[in-house]
């Protein structure tokens, strides 16, 4: 689950006094195929750039869907709007369970 090395990712990044950005995200995760192509796509199809700061995944989950769900995108070569979007908000849930919701503005189904 890519949600899971998020804060990991993000507290080993500090300890190398790194920015916390797509880019060394996908420099520690992928190593050599994060190449420069990859990163352009990724940051192309989530409409972020690569330098900026990226805010704490439990906290502000949104920009972080659309990065996970780019990478997704890029290495398995569908679309980035094929891509499961209630399969990655659960994954948030179970991972970050007392968080901010993801879709706060959705009607929710009554039964």
């Amino acid at each position: 689950m890519l949600w899971r090395l998020l804060v990991p990712t993000k507290h080993l990044l500090r300890r190398k006094y790194k920015r916390f950005c797509i880019r060394n995200v996908l420099k520690e995760w992928f190593e050599y195929e994060a190449t420069n192509t990859f990163m352009w796509e990724v940051c192309n199809l989530c409409e972020q750039a690569g330098w900026d700061e990226l805010p704490s995944p439990s906290l502000y989950p949104r920009k972080h869907r659309e990065f996970l769900r780019a990478i997704v995108a890029v290495r398995t070569g569908r679309s980035f709007y094929q891509i499961n979007l209630r399969a990655l908000d659960a994954a948030y849930r179970i991972v970050f369970p007392n968080s901010t919701p993801i879709n706060v503005n959705k009607k929710k189904v009554k039964k």
